[in-house]
């Protein structure tokens, strides 16, 4: 070995072994750190879970809603798997320049897809840092540069991650070069069957023959030392990095190389669903609470989550897992209505906090027993963690930087509750997120604790649950106006204990639901799905006052204890009438009832209006007339009548149901249906979900304005909706925009029921507007919510 190979293998088997030490030490760290987190069974159907996770991996299905990174990104990350076989190989050149692995070595196929993935890895990341920097917060809209998905990122280690795969890539090419232009000094041979062939060719080195070229003119020693150096330099790249991250256990942008496998594989659905719909329940030691033996828990047992141990292990591995790519925080309709949630700085915040604390929690009791102020050894940012007070509170946040890296001389507490009550449970982040965390469940929680440990919630939503208490409706209206929308309809609305005994007796039980019952907008939607049913020869009864309000505000305000009365309550009443097939009209209920009422034992057929009443138009029950002078077949109309649909979270993100309203608008007669940039799984949110229909907006701009100027930049005359907290919030926008000059009064916000209503009237009687009016019943004696 000549003195140049001494040194280098010396040095990086030096470096090699201490970045193997250090990887193994954080390593056993994580471990550790995720143990701290409360347990969780995440290990059924292990099956169906691998199933998913190569999907998910090898068809990158969660990357694919940005198509060119999701290209990008699928051959920079196979390209990692695959030539980690050149790494071995370099080891072997430090002693032996022309060292090739035994057995594939020289097989083609192994030489053909190492190059491949070589050129497609290197354009790969060469995209990647090109939509970086095209997406730079220095570029985005604003001064601030708060668009940019990558506002909050920590630039370096992206950077660093970004160099060291360029510099990995070229080294590869650069060393596949130089062995194509040794082989043909030494004139080295191989052999496809009896045939010797020059290893210096075109099946050898198909992509990289002609860089061997460039090298020709070396002599053989040059070139072997050459070899030497450049695979020196590709092993010293790879284990810098290995230390560097191994020092860095929260450089998410490298570790999900790692950690997203595992975050996929334990994802709350088996299948592969996100991680929307249902709640999880409060649980204590990995069980779900059982609320009627609540009085018998231990004093310190936590009702949600207070500290960041109190989350539960899966959690904690959510939190290291983010590559703060962003695709939350570009979707969050707090976040782009320049309020100070981001899902994105909220999980890094999050997972800087737990690694911060992680040390103190896992020190001997001795050491704890004389607290931090005492103890040595612990870092500036485990003393500041173990210090805060607590998880959720007021940080005096500046509104350019409302999260961002633990500040060990930060505040008093981690997150503000600014933060925490921002968030309108839409779903967009986790249905966004590539990794599969779960951003959602984790505000959720958070909020349980305020709610049920500290009475510490919002002021708005002191009413919301007195009226929930005392008449199970968020109004605090009497039960007995609950049947006032039914009056002066043509046909009897039959009531479940009066009209009828027995569900058997009829098709379908329909929830009208509190705002289907109280408000005024929504009450022409109940009367439309009724007459279409009616219409349509659908039997149906509903329970009058014995209804109550599902619960989905207080659950997603975080009291769960006032859920779990009113879900118990009417799974109770649901299953003492038999209930079987239900259809509501709003989001909120169907979700509730469809995805968490099976958690107490109420297990039902739901269906929302607008997948019954397509049903029913494609079964010829129901049959939309065009008005005079459109035209039938090609829907074409003398005043055309154009409509755009927005997507309720509820329905769309949390449900996967997008196609029937759809289907039912572009049914229509004279409809020239417009599709607003965001909708489907980009809807963006009306702003009422997550309780926040009943808290007013302090921070920011307005989200229903936001969304509403979407809508009318279609061009659209009517805005159609399916869901009556949209119908609130959207209508409110749609009125501040007719204020403001940037609507008109023509333009009107109606339920997809209500159009359909009116080109079915159109068969029956000729006449019928988009509103579908009947006779109303008098306005509700009290005013409709804060919206």
């Amino acid at each position: 070995m000549s003195a140049l190979q001494i040194v280098a293998v010396v040095v990086c088997l030096g470096v090699t072994a201490v970045a193997v030490a250090l990887l193994v030490k954080t390593v056993n760290r994580f471990l550790a750190t995720f143990r701290l987190g409360q347990p969780e069974d995440r290990g059924d159907d292990k099956g169906a879970r691998t199933r998913t996770l190569l999907r998910e991996f090898l068809g990158h299905t969660r990357m694919s809603r940005l198509p060119v990174v999701a290209v990008a990104h699928w051959f920079t990350m196979i390209s990692f798997g695959v030539l980690f076989f050149t790494l071995l190989g370099a080891f072997g050149q430090l002693f032996q320049p022309d060292f090739a692995l035994p057995v594939i070595g020289h097989f083609p196929p192994y030489e053909w897809v190492t190059e491949f993935f070589a050129w497609t890895g290197l354009l790969g990341i060469l995209a990647l840092m090109v939509i970086r920097q095209k997406n730079h917060p220095r570029s985005a809209p604003g001064e601030d540069g708060r668009r940019s998905r990558f506002f909050g990122s920590t630039f370096w280690q992206a950077y660093y991650v970004e160099l060291t795969i360029l510099g990995v890539t070229l080294c590869i090419l650069t060393l596949r070069g130089l062995e194509y232009a040794l082989a043909a000094q030494r004139g080295a041979t191989g052999s496809v069957g009896s045939t010797a062939v020059s290893e210096a060719s075109a099946l050898h080195y198909p992509m990289t023959g002609w860089l061997g070229g460039l090298y020709s003119g070396m002599s053989v020693g040059a070139l072997e030392n050459a070899i030497v150096v450049v695979a020196a330099v590709k092993i010293l790249i790879s284990f810098a990095w290995m230390i560097t991250i191994a020092l860095q256990p929260t450089m998410g942008v490298a570790w999900h190389r790692f950690l997203a496998f595992f975050n996929i594989f334990f994802k709350r659905h088996a299948d592969g669903r996100t991680s929307l719909g249902e709640l999880q329940p409060i649980t204590v030691d990995g069980k779900p609470l059982d609320f009627e033996n609540v009085d018998e828990l231990d004093e310190d047992a936590a009702l949600g989550v207070g500290k960041v141990e109190d989350f539960t292990w899966k959690g904690l591995l959510d939190f290291t897992t983010c590559t703060e790519c962003g695709r939350c925080q570009s979707q969050c309709p707090a976040w782009n209505t320049d309020k100070p949630l981001s899902p994105k700085l909220l999980v890094m915040t999050l997972r800087d906090h737990a690694h911060a604390k992680a040390p103190w929690l896992l020190a001997s009791e001795e050491v704890r027993a004389g607290g931090i102020e005492a103890a040595d050894g612990f870092s500036d940012e485990t003393k500041a963690a173990v210090a805060t007070e607590q998880l959720v509170g007021e940080t005096g946040y500046d509104i350019r930087h409302p999260l961002q890296a633990y500040n060990p001389h930060g505040p008093d507490a981690v997150i503000d509750e600014d933060v925490l009550w921002s968030c309108t449970t839409c779903g967009a982040c986790v249905e966004q997120c590539p990794v599969d965390i779960e951003h959602v469940d984790a505000i959720v929680d958070m909020r349980r604790y305020k709610n049920l440990i500290e009475s510490a919630f919002p002021a708005e939503l002191n009413g919301l649950f007195k009226n929930l208490e005392k008449n199970s409706n968020p109004w605090g209206l009497a039960p007995r106006l609950r049947m006032d929308w039914a009056k002066d309809l043509p046909f009897e609305v039959k009531q479940v204990g009066q009209d009828v005994e027995d569900l058997d007796e009829v098709d379908y039980l329909f929830w009208v639901g509190c705002a289907g019952a109280y408000e005024d907008r929504a009450k022409k939607t109940t009367r439309a799905v009724a007459e279409l049913l009616d219409t349509a020869g659908v039997s149906f009864a509903v329970l009058g006052d014995g209804e109550a309000c599902t619960g989905d505000s207080a659950r997603r305000a975080g009291n769960e204890f006032l859920f779990q009365m009113l879900a118990q309550q009417n799974v109770e009443t649901l299953n003492e009438v038999g209930a079987t097939k239900i259809v509501v009209t709003c989001a909120h209920c169907f979700n509730t009832i469809k995805n968490e009422y099976p958690q107490l034992g109420g297990q039902y057929e739901v269906l929302h209006h607008t997948q019954l009443l397509n049903r029913l138009v494609r079964e010829k029950r129901l049959t939309p007339v065009a008005r005079p002078g459109e035209n039938a077949q090609t829907g074409a109309a003398s005043t055309g009548a154009k409509v755009t649909y927005h997507d309720p979270c509820y329905l769309g993100r949390h449900n996967q149901v997008y196609a029937p309203p759809r289907e039912l608008l572009q049914i229509l007669p004279g409809v020239e249906y417009a599709e607003m940039e965001r909708s489907k799984e980009k809807s963006f949110c009306c702003g009422a979900g997550g309780a926040r229909m009943w808290m007013e907006e302090k921070l920011g701009t307005r989200i229903n304005t936001n969304r509403t100027e979407e809508a009318l930049a279609t061009g659209a005359d009517r805005i159609a909706i399916g869901c009556p907290f949209c119908k609130v919030m959207l209508s409110d926008g749609l009125n501040a925009a007719i204020q403001d000059g940037k609507a008109t009064e023509e333009v009107e916000v109606v339920d997809v029921a209500q159009m359909l209503l009116a080109a079915v009237r159109r068969g029956n009687d000729g006449g019928g507007t988009a509103e579908a009016e009947t006779p109303e019943p008098q306005p509700d004696p009290e005013p409709a919510p804060v919206a």
